[in-house]
Order: C-alpha cells, then sequence, then structure tokens
C-alpha cells in the first residue's frame, strides 16, 4: 500500500449541520433482516419521517414502526414504559414472525424521558424464548444517517456466539446480488468459511472469537469494529469495495489473509478487473477533468473521491465526512491524490461559501441542500442514493461511475445556449 500523500491541514468544523439522522438507516436493515422489526420510539415527526424515507415500501408489510410519544410522556406526567409494554404485546401478537425487536430511541434518553436499554432487558426477561429484544439511538442529535447500521450491529456483537475457528466475518450491509457474487469469487479463491454481519436472518448470527478475520464492506461501522475486535477479531486492512480498484484490493487482503496463491488471485479477479475497466471507460470520458465537492453525509466520502479521482478522472475540491475515523480510512487515505482538502464534520453557511466560491462541477450532498444548489446553476447528486444502491463490487463499477454522470448530463440537456 502506497505512503500516505501530503495533504493540506485537516479542515475541523462545528456548527450547523445538513444530515439525516440514524433512523433512516431502518430502511435498508428491516429488508435485510426480514424476521426482525424496527420500533422507533420518539414523536410523531420521527414517524413522520421514517414514513417518508421508506415510502417505497407504501406496497409491502413494513417490518419498522413508531411508539409515538405524546405530550404527557415528554413531560414524565405519564408512565412511558406500561405505554411501550402494551405497544409491544400488541404488536406481537400481530406479527407473531418477529424473532428480533429493535427498539430504536430517536431522541437520548433525556428527552424521550424512557430509558431504552433498561426497558429492552426487562421486556427481554419477559419474554425470553419468544423474541429478543435490543436497543440503540438513531438519535439525530447524536448520529449521522449511517451510524445507524453502526448502533444496530454493535448492539447485537455481545449475542454473538463464540468460537475459535478460522473464518471471515463480512461486516456492514450488502445488497444480497452483491453479497451473493462475492461469496462465489471467495469460493473460487478458497477463502472461507464466510459469514456476514447483518445476516439475512436476525436469528442466524455469526459466531465470533480470536480465529474471525473482519472485512469491512462499509466504512461508517466504527462502534461494530472495536466491540468485534474485543472478542478477539482481527480487522483485514483493505481498501473497501467501490469501484474496480477498491473492490480488487479488499478481495485480494482476504485472500493474502488466508494464504492463497497470488497466482490464483490474479486469475479469479484479473479477467473481471479487464471487463469492470472497459465498462468504465466511456463514463470516464464523461467525468474526466470534472470537479467535484463532496459535502458530510454518508461517511462513504472518502471512499468515494478515492474511486472517482484514480479511475474517473474527476478534480477533488473538497472531500468533507461526518467524522474521520483514521485507521478505518488509512488505506483509502493512502490513494487519495496530493493536495486533497478533507475537511471533518461541517459548518454548513461556510461550507456553502466554500462551494459558491468554488463553482465544481458536480456537489455530493443531502437531500434539503440538493435542490437550493440546483436553483443557482450547480449540479447536485443526492448522497442518500448511494447507500440505497448495489454500488459495491468489480461488477457494479460502471453502475456507481453512472450515478455522478447522470445528473451532468442532465444539467448538460438543461443548459441553456
Amino acid at each position: 500500500m502506497a505512503s500516505t500523500p501530503t495533504l493540506p491541514p485537516l479542515l475541523r468544523e462545528s456548527g450547523q449541520r445538513e444530515v439525516f439522522c440514524g433512523l433512516t438507516s431502518i430502511v435498508w436493515l428491516h429488508r435485510r433482516m426480514p424476521d426482525a422489526f424496527f420500533l422507533v420510539v420518539g414523536s410523531r415527526t420521527c414517524a413522520h419521517l421514517v414514513q417518508s424515507a421508506a415510502g417505497v415500501m407504501i406496497f409491502a408489510e413494513p417490518r419498522f414502526g413508531t411508539a409515538i410519544l405524546g405530550e404527557r410522556d415528554l413531560a414524565g406526567l405519564a408512565d412511558a414504559n406500561e405505554e411501550l409494554d402494551r405497544v409491544v404485546n400488541d404488536l406481537l401478537e400481530r406479527r407473531p414472525e418477529i424473532r428480533t425487536l429493535f427498539l430504536v430511541g430517536s431522541c437520548p434518553s433525556e428527552v424521550i424521558k424512557l430509558d431504552l436499554a433498561k426497558a429492552a432487558e426487562r421486556i427481554n426477561t419477559r419474554m425470553r424464548g419468544r423474541v429478543r429484544v435490543v436497543n440503540y439511538s438513531g438519535s439525530g442529535i447524536e448520529t449521522t444517517f449511517t451510524q445507524g447500521e453502526d448502533g444496530a450491529l454493535s448492539a447485537l456483537v455481545p449475542l454473538l456466539p463464540s468460537t475459535d475457528e478460522s473464518q471471515l466475518l463480512l461486516v456492514g450491509t450488502l445488497a444480497d446480488g452483491v453479497e451473493d457474487r462475492f461469496l462465489t469469487l471467495f469460493e473460487r479463491l478458497g477463502v472461507g468459511p464466510v459469514r456476514s454481519l447483518p445476516p439475512r436472518q436476525s436469528t442466524d448470527l455469526p459466531a465470533v472469537g480470536p480465529g474471525t478475520k473482519l472485512l469491512l464492506a462499509q466504512p461508517f461501522l466504527s462502534d461494530t469494529v472495536r466491540a468485534l475486535e474485543r472478542r478477539g477479531a482481527t480487522r483485514l486492512a483493505s481498501p473497501y469495495p467501490l469501484g474496480v480498484e477498491g473492490s480488487r484490493a479488499w478481495m485480494a487482503a482476504a485472500a493474502a489473509a488466508f494464504g492463497v496463491d497470488p497466482g490464483l488471485v490474479a486469475d479469479v479477479l484479473d479477467p473481471l478487473v479487464e471487463r469492470g475497466r472497459r465498462a468504465l471507460a466511456p463514463l470516464r470520458q464523461q467525468l474526466e477533468g470534472k470537479r467535484l465537492f463532496l459535502m458530510p453525509d454518508s461517511q462513504l466520502e472518502i471512499p468515494l473521491a478515492r474511486f472517482l479521482s484514480r479511475e474517473c478522472g474527476m478534480e477533488l475540491v473538497e472531500v468533507g465526512t461526518p467524522y474521520l475515523d483514521r485507521p478505518l480510512m488509512a488505506e483509502e487515505l493512502a490513494l487519495l491524490p496530493e493536495g486533497t482538502q478533507l475537511s471533518e464534520g461541517q459548518d454548513l453557511e461556510r461550507q456553502l461559501e466554500r462551494v459558491r466560491a468554488a463553482r465544481p462541477d458536480l456537489v455530493v450532498c443531502g437531500l434539503g441542500i440538493a435542490n437550493p444548489l440546483e436553483a443557482e446553476g450547480i449540479a447536485t447528486k443526492w448522497s442518500i442514493e448511494l447507500v440505497f444502491s448495489p454500488i459495491h463490487g468489480i461488477d457494479q463499477a460502471a453502475d456507481l461511475a453512472e450515478l455522478f454522470a447522470r445528473p451532468l448530463h442532465r444539467r448538460q440537456l438543461l443548459k441553456w445556449n
């Protein structure tokens, strides 16, 4: 791995943020684990957020809901524990297929007047053998939107069985089709056994222990990684599986950890790399030389910046991230071009001033910022779409690049001559 390039001093900001809260992660987590249910304990506003973010599920039977706290609850005049017990009882009576119940706090305990950790412990004791109850915070005060997954997975770590077996654990939610492709490739490489966290069934929790090697599919799982390491697991250092380069390095890191011959790695992966680069070529022509500004939102910004600069030829104006976990980003930072300006945290107005001064060709940002910037003539890409799309792996590299080429193409079509 190359040494870390010379970068300008990190720009640390603290002020107004424009990000979704951690509740949003429920939208992809509840699809991943169909036997789990996510019960948000919060206000009516939080209920509207979750329903809006998951509006695509209107024709399906959702596996999330909201226990709405009224004014008496928030004022501490009513016993919120009694109300929560009633909601949980009604829910489990109507949905007997639920095997894991996540209690998700929409605000800190001091705000909702309810200690969800103690509530989960109490309900677990009462429901022992019927359902497993865990809790985590999805509060926008405490989390950005991808950190909700980190909270959910770190809450599961204490429940994982123990093992000394040598195994590979993929950590972070992947689309089922993408994960199936990775599993096939690992099988061809002779890497395994391979387990996943989160699993496809919440009751099929992987074991963990000193023989477990962690390969992170997502970069926003700091708490989960530390919790797994405390259980004896070892993290494999690698870029993240975005783009051709990152995906090959990711799989090669696992192969090296399991003693796979480099010749076999080349035989299995190099044909895919060649095909992926051919698919990327026309999109690179559209993106090369375009100036990119990534605002902090999803925690995917640094891996995306690496992919878009190295494989698509884009110029990085600024790469923002909600928080910078240097150990988890070390391999990505080493691949950024010299002089890349990183920023951590956000002071929204100051960052928007830098956007307007730079006038980049494309800004990756949250929904709340996109439309105003579009009105000012600056093309935008919604960062949340990158979390919902199957973008991981060599086969998906061209699809990932197209997500960024599309808004530039749209802007060109709308341009007045």
